[in-house]
């Protein structure tokens, strides 16, 4: 059986709704007392995007563990439960009586506690008790069972203020890949033009008269004859060879660049008015 004390701890340090399996389902919101008793009925947990929405779940077989408020309900469960107005602070018999059957509980019949002027809230008998109550408020800002002090709508008040939040960006950078780069190397055949000397020997005829310096060998042969001279002529011709060398050396290199860029998120915060009942004005 969860106690007052205990509720009132887990309010004050900001309690957690676990099911069964020990998953996280949400924030405790708030706490429904029985009136005439004074002792914890229903809490509210909070299972929307942002804590926006508030699940109603029975206390009866929830157990305390730490920080945290074990239900045998999954979250799936929880979130599917019918939605209750309780801006009032304040149950109705026919929403409770709605709960109950979504649970599996039966509303009505007789409790192993029973009591003349209330059910006996958080047995551990069978869940079918006789409720001679029919509205619930949420508990008192003490939380003292029995307590019949001022009610308030949420449980999880502990002082006269709130607090306004703010949503606030948190911008960093992330690394992506955003392209890749490679060298493929590949052969080009051009053609090359080059101017080379060569040289050949080509036919002269020289003459030359006699004289006393060649008389001899003028007047050495016989008379008249016949003769064949022959002279071997050559000439140079362009011979190409190739060969491969190196000539220049490329690899891949990046440059990293700054530059500004500017993120656009919207922002959600809280804001506060003042209702009075005097004369019906709001202020902001």
């Amino acid at each position: 059986m969860i106690t007052t004390d205990q509720i009132q701890t887990l309010l004050v340090s900001g309690g957690t709704v676990v099911g069964p399996d020990g998953q996280k389902i949400g924030k405790l919101g708030q706490i429904f007392l029985d009136e005439q008793s004074g002792q914890p009925e229903w809490l509210t947990v909070s299972t929307g995007f942002f804590g926006t929405s508030q699940s109603f779940v029975p206390l009866s077989d929830a157990t305390v563990q730490g920080d945290e408020i074990h239900v045998p309900f999954d979250k799936d469960k929880i979130k599917g439960a019918p939605r209750v107005d309780d801006e009032d602070g304040h149950l109705s018999e026919a929403e409770e009586s709605e709960l109950y059957a979504y649970y599996g509980r039966t509303y009505g019949g007789t409790d192993t506690y029973e009591s003349t002027t209330t059910a006996g809230l958080g047995t551990t008998g069978t869940d079918t008790y006789e409720d001679t109550d029919t509205t619930y408020t949420a508990a008192d800002t003490d939380l003292t069972a029995g307590t019949t002090g001022t009610s308030t709508a949420s449980a999880g008040t502990t002082d006269d203020a709130m607090t306004l939040s703010e949503e606030r960006l948190e911008v960093g950078t992330e690394r992506v890949a955003t392209g890749r780069a490679r060298l493929r190397k590949y052969i080009v055949t051009e053609q090359e033009t080059v101017t080379v000397p060569v040289q050949r020997e080509e036919i002269r005829l020289e003459r030359e008269p006699i004289t006393e310096g060649n008389v001899d060998d003028a007047l050495s042969g016989p008379e008249l004859t016949e003769s064949v001279h022959e002279v071997t002529l050559t000439e140079e011709r362009p011979v190409v060879t190739k060969e491969t060398v190196p000539v220049e050396r490329v690899r891949l290199d990046t440059d990293t660049v700054t530059e500004q860029q500017q993120v656009t998120e919207s922002t959600r915060r809280e804001e506060v008015e003042l209702e009075t009942d005097d004369d019906g004005t709001t202020r902001r």
